[in-house]
């Protein structure tokens, strides 16, 4: 009963804050599109015309590499097969779209539950938390690089170059912090559920926090053959996007035609933007700003800046409406899915603790 009013009570204060983020960033949008100038913005956007199919084709790569590297982190006697990898990650991907202020909480766990048909859903979901730290590792080294380069490159005003400072600081603690936690196998996760548990978390929970980290810290032991590959594939994912920017600029700026560099510099921006305004849908208007007076330091226009933002935005539509169909197609609804996922967890759980009973108890 607790739990079903603490979520009723989130619901609830979800709903203004989504209400003034999306107000503030359709504002946002407005005034950085009107200072950019529409007309130019515009012209770039038709510069563009079917060059947009090249972005979507480098933007595929994208999904490609991280559905793969999803697969290799799958452990037997379970297979994940790369067409239901692609196929969940591109219906969760765009449930997190839609829902921006959901996206751990509901788009990820929302990506096993999709296959688990295919293999059982704790399988899933500690493959899918495996791939995510290898992501989240090349990461913070991508965005550390990108933050470098833009430093050592180009002279910054003070802001930029204190919030650029700070983005270092905070990347080699976070990669510090992380590199602990790996080496010294803490059960921070079960840890926080048991803390949690003696204020009223269910023991479900707990269970499932310590078979994730099981299975986490033995992918390490068993599997370190896969690592190259698989931060491989998480590089490959950035050097697209990297690709999808220089291409679109060498379309809408022809007289400032971009370096790998900038392409590099503008992407790490981006990275930064994605995770720290994942809650703004589509990071309206916090995009435009961005990536508009980052592009001002890299020699580009402001209005240059703008319409790279906003042509990422109808890339993103692009693959939420695909996602969309393919939910459709299976006739599936984001309530259905989230009650789905809810209730393997809860199935899974139940099953582990059984098992781990002696027999006289569990009878």
């Amino acid at each position: 009963m607790a739990q079903n009013s603490a979520k009723t009570s989130r619901r609830k204060g979800l709903t203004p804050f989504g209400v003034i983020s999306l107000v503030i960033g359709l504002a946002l949008f407005a005034y950085f599109v009107k200072k950019a100038g529409v007309g130019q913005i515009a012209d770039g956007i038709r510069r563009l015309g079917a060059g947009f199919i090249l972005i979507v084709g480098i933007s595929a790569l994208r999904q490609i590499a991280r559905s793969i590297a999803w697969t290799l982190c799958m452990e037997a006697p379970y297979r994940l097969r790369f067409r239901d990898a692609f196929r969940a990650r591109v219906m969760g991907d765009a449930i997190g779209n839609i829902l921006p202020f959901a996206g751990f909480i509901v788009s990820e766990p929302a990506k096993p539950a999709l296959i688990r048909d295919r293999v059982p859903l704790m399988a899933g979901f500690s493959a899918l938390a495996i791939e995510n730290i290898f992501y989240a590792l090349s990461v913070a080294l991508f965005i550390f690089s990108g933050m470098m380069a833009l430093m050592l490159s180009f002279t910054l005003p003070k802001g930029l170059r204190l919030i650029s400072i700070i983005t270092l600081a905070i990347i080699a603690v976070v990669v510090a912090l992380g590199s602990v936690l790996i080496a010294k196998r803490l059960r921070f996760i079960s840890g926080g559920a048991g803390f949690l548990h003696r204020r009223g978390l269910d023991e479900k929970w707990i269970e499932k926090a310590r078979s994730l980290e099981d299975r986490i810290y033995g992918f390490y032991q068993r599997n370190s053959a896969r690592f190259l590959p698989i931060i491989l594939l998480e590089a490959c994912f950035h050097l697209a996007g990297v690709a999808e920017i220089y291409v679109t600029l060498s379309f809408i700026s022809p007289n400032q035609p971009p370096t790998f560099l900038t392409a590099f510099i503008l992407e790490s921006v981006n990275r930064i933007i994605t995770i720290a305004f994942k809650f703004i849908p589509l990071r309206m208007g916090v995009d435009e700003a961005g990536t508009g007076r980052v592009s001002k330091v890299l020699q580009f226009t402001m209005a240059t800046g703008v319409t790279l933002a906003i042509i990422r935005k109808a890339r993103d539509v692009f693959w939420a409406a695909i996602g969309m169909i393919l939910l459709l197609q299976r006739g599936l609804s984001l309530r259905a899915i989230t009650r789905e996922a809810e209730a393997a967890l809860a199935e899974q759980t139940k099953l582990k603790v059984e098992s781990s009973l002696p027999a006289s108890e569990s009878s």
